[in-house]
């Protein structure tokens, strides 16, 4: 889990989620209709990498290596703000969408439950 020390430590961080999304732009190699694919993809590639370690540490008992999930968040990272890219948006607005979301669901006791407009 995250600890305040966890918390504090990303005030090094010297990219902010705006840069991010434009340094993540300036690495796409495709265009149109196939991007859209390959970073659908290609997310749900790296997601499923990670669900893969977590799936061998369950059924097999296996260690996670905590290096190792990093990189492959990173990749979901790279992903999600690509596909944000797409979408005429980026990763700021994803973040700050979905914490508005979970903070209204959080204010009238539905964060557990399931729908998409609770």
């Amino acid at each position: 889990m995250i600890t305040q020390e966890d918390i504090d430590a990303f005030s090094i961080v010297n990219v902010t989620p705006m840069e991010y999304s434009y340094w993540v732009e300036g690495m796409i190699t495709t265009q149109g209709e196939k991007r859209l694919f390959e970073n659908t993809l290609g997310l749900a590639g790296e997601m499923g990498e990670v669900a893969e370690k977590i799936k061998k540490y369950h059924r097999d008992g296996t260690k996670i290596n905590q290096k190792e999930i990093i990189k492959e968040l990173g990749d979901v990272v790279f992903y999600v703000t690509a596909l944000a890219n797409y979408f005429y948006s980026n990763l700021p607005e994803v973040l700050e969408t979905n914490m508005d979301k979970l903070n209204s669901r959080a204010k009238r006791g539905v964060i557990k439950g399931s729908g998409d407009n609770r």
